[in-house]
């Protein structure tokens, strides 16, 4: 566990990155409006919800011949602004990118796993500052139900749908579709 004090001052995105490489393996936090937010401890069926979701991600964009666009499991964060930094469960980045980056400059879906203490809400207008975000799609792994926000051809406007099992997303960009059921672990 980390022995040294958590910082009490509000941090930028750059300072926050630069304290969190001397984290302990398995602690985690995510920046919000500069402060600390820890990450809470994942039960197994999230772990295995947000890796179906990566594999099928990968699958889809393979599927579509989308080279230039890339699946990303948690670890890689999303910079919303100067002092908030979000860390998705999964994530589609289109685009060049450095491999030894900690940000994904150019994120279009994003993918959360949702659990009983995410403020999946404020994650939406998180998300959806973005200009490059065109998708958030959040899982509802013991439902077996994805609720998939987008944005529509009107300006400002994001529209939410609700998704059980059976049903398949069309996700444009980057122009590939997913079965529901290859998002969830078994």
């Amino acid at each position: 566990m980390n022995t040294r004090a958590l910082p009490t001052a509000p941090m930028s995105v750059d300072e926050f990155l630069a304290w969190s490489q001397d984290l302990p393996a398995g602690e985690r936090y995510e920046l919000v409006g500069g402060r600390l937010a820890r990450m809470e401890s994942e039960r197994i069926i999230h772990a295995e919800t947000k890796f179906s979701a990566v594999v099928a991600l990968k699958s889809a964009l393979k599927r579509a011949g989308r080279s230039d666009c890339h699946a990303f499991i948690d670890g890689v964060s999303v910079r919303i602004d100067e002092t908030t930094l979000r860390e998705p469960d999964a994530l589609i980045h289109c685009g060049p990118y450095d491999p030894n980056a900690l940000i994904a400059e150019n994120p279009v879906v994003v993918v959360e796993v949702a659990s009983p203490q995410s403020p999946e809400s404020k994650k939406t207008l998180d998300y959806f500052s973005l200009a490059s975000v065109e998708h958030y799609l959040v899982l509802f792994p013991a439902e077996g139900r994805v609720l998939h926000q987008f944005r529509s051809q009107t300006p400002g406007e994001i529209v939410s749908r609700i998704l059980g099992r059976d049903a398949t997303i069309e996700l444009t960009p980057p122009g590939i579709t997913i079965a529901v059921e290859a998002l969830f672990a078994g």
